[in-house]
């Protein structure tokens, strides 16, 4: 039971509606859910008796005391929740329920702290229908992993099954937390298109109808935060780790993406040959022409880069295709409203809120400047010999961390999706990350090195 529509969102209700949705249900506590730099949901339990002063934006925050937010010298931050997102959490007590509201943070003088990647995110979507017009809809496919937990519940890489792709039960053994964690979602307003196990051992896959792009980005949030909780509740361990077994396909988030404009599919153009409008080849043309630069965002860990390798049919080369599942960009075959653009190299580690500012950005980049694509590839890029792919034109992403930090700190679409703060925040963070991880040593050079040297 919530606010939230299936397909749209209502009409902002007012606090006395939410006040007695909460009383007529029941609810004991709130969850004030926010998200921070990393991508990671976080929140503050409130019991319903405070419930009317947080809808009233007087219930605070100490942001020192999150990572990338503010100065211990200026630390106090307010909840501003969004209304039309109050849910409640479908697997807590059915007596006594628990219910959330994602929320904006916002500084004592009322003005959006722009440390949020929530209030971030509007500013870009405000920016480019102000200048331009357009409603950007995002339909992610995110993918995850479930695993075993050990004795003492601490989460192993032993996976719940030994399934493949499209396999059904018995050998799927997940299907049934898989179809807890769809039951959930359903509940909290998500309107689920497919789900089923995936390629890799213990791989999962379930996609929800695309929506406008905040929305899109609270729902992966939401998403990721249900699947945990949902697979905990079964004794396992639900992980969007983009590559947590060795030899086994990583997991992505495939973002499907396309602009709105007077309630038309800006991507769709009938009289084309391929239905394809000029305004969607500019797009993909920005999206190539920047990917390299975003890729720190959209892929934002270091493991992240042990996924976009060769052979595990994660996107490597920068290229674009009308169906092809090797290319970077992909346009489904479906036209009509449907008419979309799938960008496969983002993973479900990224941050929704700031991957999905990248992207917009850097398709529109495209648009304003007429960015012409590349020939599309209609070949299996992953065979393609260097000398194939120089004559191609087609480039590589980052192989490290390191080096999509380079490229970032070179991009201005980066620099303007995400705003000062968080950029600098952003690419200090990632280069400790990136740091802590370089002066390792592993269990593969102890292997490697010690008996030898």
């Amino acid at each position: 039971m919530g606010i939230v529509t299936k397909e749209k969102t209502m009409s902002e209700p007012s606090v006395a509606d939410v006040l007695k949705l909460a009383k007529d249900s029941d609810v004991k506590f709130i969850r004030l859910q926010f998200i921070d730099i990393y991508g990671i949901v976080k929140n503050l339990a409130i019991p319903v008796e405070q419930l009317e002063k947080a809808l009233n934006n007087e219930v605070m925050l100490d942001g020192s005391s999150i990572r990338g937010f503010q100065r211990i010298e200026k630390s106090d931050l307010f909840f501003y929740p969004d209304k039309s997102t109050f849910q409640i959490l479908p697997w807590r007590p059915l007596d006594g329920k628990v219910a959330r509201l994602v929320c904006d943070i916002y500084e004592p003088d009322n003005k959006p702290f722009m440390g949020c990647p929530r209030n971030n995110l509007k500013r870009v979507l405000e920016k480019v229908k102000k200048e331009l017009g357009y409603t950007m809809h995002v339909g992610p496919e995110c993918e995850f992993f479930l695993f075993k937990k050990d004795e003492a519940g601490n989460p192993t890489i032993d996976p719940s099954d030994v399934a493949a792709y499209f396999d059904v039960e018995p050998l799927d053994i997940g299907q049934l937390v898989r179809r807890e964690i769809i039951y959930s979602l359903e509940q909290m307003g998500f309107e689920i298109e497919a789900s089923h196990h995936e390629v890799a051992i213990g791989q999962h896959e379930i996609d929800f109808k695309y929506s406008e792009a905040l929305r899109a980005s609270d729902n992966i949030a939401t998403f990721r935060w249900v699947t945990k909780a949902v697979a905990s509740k079964h004794g396992m361990h639900a992980t969007f780790m983009p590559k947590p077994i060795f030899g086994q396909n990583g997991s992505g988030m495939h973002c499907n993406q396309s602009l709105d404009k007077n309630g038309k599919n800006m991507f769709l153009d009938e009289s084309a040959p391929d239905k394809l409008s000029k305004e969607m080849k500019w797009y993909i043309g920005g999206l190539l022409k920047h990917i390299r630069g975003i890729c720190a965002v959209s892929n934002p860990l270091v493991n992240s880069y042990k996924r976009l390798v060769p052979g595990y049919e994660a996107p490597v080369y920068i290229a674009w295709s009308p169906g092809n599942r090797s290319a970077l960009c992909r346009v489904p075959a479906k036209r009509g409203p449907a008419t979309r653009v799938e960008l496969r190299s983002p993973d479900p580690a990224a941050n929704p809120y700031l991957a999905v500012a990248c992207m917009l950005l850097a398709g529109i980049d495209g648009i304003k400047n007429k960015t012409e694509p590349p020939p599309s590839v209609n070949r299996n890029i992953y065979k393609l010999d260097p000398k194939e792919k120089a004559e191609l034109k087609v480039d590589s992403l980052p192989g490290t961390l390191e080096e999509a930090l380079d490229e970032m700190e070179k991009s201005a679409i980066a620099k303007e999706a995400l705003g000062e703060h968080i950029y600098e925040q952003y690419v200090a963070l990632k280069r400790e990350e990136w740091d802590d991880y370089r002066i390792q040593v592993t269990a593969w050079e102890e292997a490697k090195y010690l008996r030898i040297y």
